[in-house]
């Protein structure tokens, strides 16, 4: 009994996981699994014809990577199956002693040929126990290599997961970090707009003070006025007939033209109102409290743009006019706005659902008209660019890609001079774009249109 459990293990070991039978010619592979070497080669074959990598499949039991040339052929465990083999041609019947040539289809078991004859397998069906065998070991080759299959279509489908795991984590990411960046745009916002509406109450609160104390001065005088002309009218009742009867007609008059003067009156209402709750609802409103209506300056426009005595629209259909000017673009298609900003804070938007590729923002007023150069703010460009066809670029440096959640109809442009500040908006929604790092201008800024190819922009005028 311990012989044929010693055997059994020795088989176990011996036996081939793919094909379940004794290892033919067995090899090793890099993890120390043993198979028969037509198995694997067959192995290695079906999963190239599912996978893009070259040469590095996985061990089926283990799942750890080898070499398609790492195949090692293990020569002491072919001479462990041989020795097995040799065993197994002297296997005998446990109840008759004769050698187990025979395979009974009905029980699925090696019988002998006196059990064959037996009550218990008589009209059973019989073969051979060699011819059986090859037809149930292609029946588990075929299982054994459907499974695999299966298996690697698993492995496919986890690794698949795996990476929209990783694809959502990075999506999250992002949307957090556009989250965020709008809501520090609207603390600056909301921030910069305190500090203006407490500057303009304190304004007010210093020209009203002003005049009410111009009025209290006025009435300390008057008053003053007044209990000198009681003290001198009592002084008089105090004096002798002859005294107080002196000039007594100019007396009286001077005292009858006395009357109450009252002061301007000084409105106390405050005109300096800022709604805070609104601001959070309309930021393009708010905006538009600093709206420039910005005119396109046809001087210096590329000659392949046409503003067709507009000033307010730009359309681009290639080479248009040989017409030059001295402040004329040549390298790049695009048209300056007239307007100079040197302070304060200034807005205006663009309209460019007629813009398959463009480029909005400002630029300093000096920089180069005939060089084609990178426009990023170390040039003096402040600007972001759409092709919509390969999604948007932001213009910094290096140039960064910037996917939005919808695409802008209309861009609003706000600039602070003082604060060295450009912010871009989607003006349809109000959401916030990008804002370029602070920055500090060594000239005056203007408006930088570009305008590619079949393309057109158009300003937008403020209606107040």
């Amino acid at each position: 009994m311990a012989s044929a459990t010693v055997t059994k293990k020795l088989r176990e070991e011996a036996t081939c996981p793919i094909c379940l039978d004794l290892m033919s010619e067995p090899v090793t592979i890099n993890c120390g699994h043993n198979y028969c070497r037509r198995c694997i080669v067959d192995l290695i074959e079906s999963q190239t014809s599912y996978t893009s990598s070259r040469g590095t499949f996985h061990c089926p039991q283990c799942r750890k990577p080898f070499k398609s040339d790492h195949l090692r052929p293990n020569k002491q465990l072919g001479n462990i199956i041989e020795t097995i083999k040799e065993t197994d041609n002297e296997r005998l019947c446990e109840k008759h002693g004769e050698q187990l040539h025979l395979f009974c289809e009905d029980d699925g078991q090696l019988i002998c040929w006196r059990c064959e004859r037996s009550p218990q397998h008589r009209g059973h069906v019989t073969a051979l126990a060699e011819d059986a065998c090859q037809g149930y070991k292609e029946q588990l080759k075929g299982a054994v290599r459907r499974l695999n299959i299966i298996l690697f279509k698993y492995m496919q489908l986890k690794q698949d997961t795996t990476q929209k795991i990783s694809s959502w984590e990075e999506k999250i990411k992002h949307e957090k970090e556009r989250i965020h960046s709008e809501f520090t745009n609207l603390h600056t916002f909301l921030h910069q707009e305190e500090e203006l509406h407490m500057c303009r109450l304190e304004k007010e609160r210093v020209q009203k003070l002003s005049s009410l104390q111009g009025n209290v001065a006025h009435l300390d005088n008057r008053v003053q006025e007044l209990r000198n002309h009681i003290q001198e009218l009592d002084k008089k009742c105090q004096d002798s007939p002859q005294n107080l009867l002196q000039d007594i007609k100019d007396t009286l008059s001077r005292n009858s033209a006395i009357n109450l003067e009252k002061p301007e009156d000084v409105s106390l209402k405050v005109h300096t109102v800022c709604n805070v709750s609104a601001l959070y609802f309309s930021v393009r409103k708010v905006l538009k409290c600093y709206q420039d209506n910005v005119t396109l300056d046809p001087v210096t426009a590329h000659q392949d743009l046409c503003l067709y005595h507009n000033p307010t629209t730009v359309t681009s259909f290639g080479s248009l006019s040989t017409f030059e000017t001295p402040r004329q673009f040549s390298a790049f298609p695009c048209i300056l706005g007239h307007e100079h900003f040197t302070s304060g804070r200034h807005y205006f938007e663009v309209d460019v659902r007629k813009g398959t590729k463009w480029s909005v923002g400002v630029c300093l007023e000096n920089v180069p008209w005939d060089i084609d150069i990178e426009r990023q703010p170390q040039s003096g460009f402040w600007v972001i660019r759409m092709a919509k066809d390969k999604g948007n670029l932001v213009l910094t440096y290096p140039p960064i890609t910037h996917p939005l959640m919808d695409q802008p109809q209309i861009v609003g442009i706000t600039l602070d001079c003082d604060a060295g500040i450009i912010s871009f908006y989607n003006a349809t929604t109000g959401s916030h774009i990008y804002t370029f790092p602070k920055a500090s201008f060594s000239h005056a800024l203007r408006p930088y249109f570009e305008v590619h190819p079949f393309s057109s922009l158009s300003l937008i005028y403020s209606n107040e």
